[in-house]
């Protein structure tokens, strides 16, 4: 019996099953290739679903890990430690915001951002404004595993095994400006938004749909939250992909990549925000440990130092540029959209969608596909033109043959028919 069978029986004895993983071993990572107990490279264009940002075996991660575990790795936010001020620095100065709030992962943040904008309602209502506590979120959209994130998550199949979810959640249609209006009022705490919706197929808000839903919370008190866990962090070319539009949110989630790899998040928000908390109505044991903050740090610096957020712009035009030429050739590519390296290629089959990432993963190269006939790209942003080049080839491959074995099976069809 090999390792990877030892491992999979293993598993299936003993673990939940909520992954149907590929049959796949990897035991370690060299830049943008992960590596299996064989040895052999496959190029990772998921970078562990937006998270390795700098890729595998990065020396400055490896660096700022050894450095801080050597020192100290766990104090409970019953004391100081040296990471939280100086990441949270860096973060509000590059994201507009004032204040932050660390934890250990993007749904944890956004269930903080939620209990934030209640908290806030209420002490706008203790004021004696008129605001309710309801919640506006988009079709499509996806926000998370636990309850409050799972009730603002768009897709019924994430919420209806676990009803009743949290009340007091509706859906606005995505981009459609008149169903915003139709559905705000005075009941509504906070606007609920991703600049870029990541599982729901990478689409991007309008700029008349962004613009609107800040015009109409900013005229009764309700906060604006943006959700920038997959969209944040330079993953669109810019720190947040919201800055993309020129408008600022009162709050803002980020995680993914935020520290390396190591679990990490953080709710970003304005001062008055940050008000509607006080010691003891929110907490966390784990989050922004001495360790996670270190290579947060590290990360932002680095990004800052390289220049990364100009690679990541030029790669990923590069990448769709490309895209779009293979679009030009294979009817099956219906659009190519995303901003910087938040990419997708929607096919217009569900079944092709899940055929080609298998045939990329016999190819040795990872992708995968969401909102069912969506190809998203998250590489690394330290992805270079020559594995973008190997990767077109290879979809160009994959859509050529896809689309010999269609007209052999029509012309079988039709020579059947003719009989």
């Amino acid at each position: 019996m090999t390792k990877l069978e030892q491992i999979k029986a293993a598993e299936a004895r003993l673990l939940v099953h909520t992954y149907d993983r590929n049959p796949l071993l990897f035991t370690s990572g060299e830049g943008v290739y992960v590596i299996n107990e064989q040895g052999e490279r496959y190029l990772d264009l998921l970078s562990g679903i937006g998270v390795n940002a700098l890729g595998y075996a990065n020396p400055v991660i490896e660096n700022a890990i050894a450095r801080q575990s050597k020192k100290l790795i766990h104090i409970s936010n019953l004391y100081f430690h040296e990471g939280q001020a100086e990441l949270a620095l860096r973060l509000t100065e590059l994201t507009g915001m004032d204040r932050a709030f660390f934890c250990n992962s993007g749904t944890e943040a956004w269930e903080g951002a939620l209990k934030l904008a209640r908290a806030h309602a209420g002490i706008l209502r203790s004021e004696g404004k008129q605001i309710g506590t309801k919640f506006l979120a988009l079709e499509h959209s996806f926000h998370g595993r636990t309850y409050g994130s799972m009730a603002t998550t768009h897709k019924a199949k994430y919420r209806e095994p676990f009803a009743p979810v949290m009340p007091g959640v509706e859906f606005v249609r995505l981009n459609d400006v008149a169903d915003l209006r139709a559905k705000f009022s005075n009941e509504v705490c906070a606007i609920l938004v991703e600049s870029i919706q990541g599982e729901g197929g990478v689409r991007p808000l309008t700029q008349e749909f962004f613009a609107e839903a800040r015009k109409l919370a900013s005229s009764t008190g309700a906060l604006l939250i943006a959700d920038e866990i997959q969209a944040g962090m330079g993953r669109t070319g810019k720190w947040c992909g919201y800055q993309h539009y020129g408008i600022q949110p009162d709050i803002t989630t980020l995680a993914k990549p935020l520290a390396g790899g190591l679990p990490l998040g953080a709710i970003l928000c304005t001062e008055e925000v940050a008000r509607s908390f006080h010691a003891g109505l929110h907490g966390t044991t784990f989050g922004g440990g001495p360790l996670a903050c270190a290579v947060g740090i590290a990360v932002v610096d680095a990004m800052e130092n390289d220049g990364m957020l100009d690679k990541v712009t030029a790669t990923g035009e590069y990448f769709m540029e490309k895209l779009r030429g293979l679009a030009g050739k294979h009817e099956a590519i219906v659009d190519v959209r995303g901003k910087g390296l938040m990419i997708a290629a929607e096919l217009d089959s569900a079944d092709l969608a899940k055929k080609t990432v298998a045939e990329m993963l016999k190819r040795k190269i990872l992708i995968n596909c969401t909102s069912d006939t969506v190809l998203r790209f998250l590489p690394p942003y330290i992805l270079e033109r020559a594995h973008v080049d190997a990767a077109i080839a290879a979809l160009d491959e994959i859509f050529t043959e896809h689309a010999a074995a269609g007209q052999f099976s029509t012309g079988q069809a039709a020579s059947t028919g003719g009989h």
